[in-house]
């Protein structure tokens, strides 16, 4: 499965392993990742592709505030 921009993924290694985020950008191997809690759409981190996977869900991420993807990201987690 392909990731894009707006993509939500589980993080399969590192600190952040077993939680769910969603893509804020992409630059080859690495992508941008944010929560809303730990990690703000603002300050995203920086996550090599290997170590993360992705789900069948998508996030439209214009115009969301970090409140609003920590209660959809919650959503997404509980139904899985």
């Amino acid at each position: 499965m392909k990731i894009n921009v707006g993509s939500v993924v589980k993080a399969n290694a590192g600190r952040d392993g077993g939680g769910f985020f969603v893509v804020t950008g992409l630059d080859g191997k690495w992508c941008s990742i944010a929560d809303g809690r730990s990690r703000k759409l603002d300050k995203p981190k920086r996550k090599n592709m290997k170590h993360i996977s992705p789900t069948e869900s998508m996030i439209d991420i214009n115009g969301i505030t970090d409140k609003q993807l920590r209660i959809k990201l919650r959503e997404l987690s509980e139904a899985e």
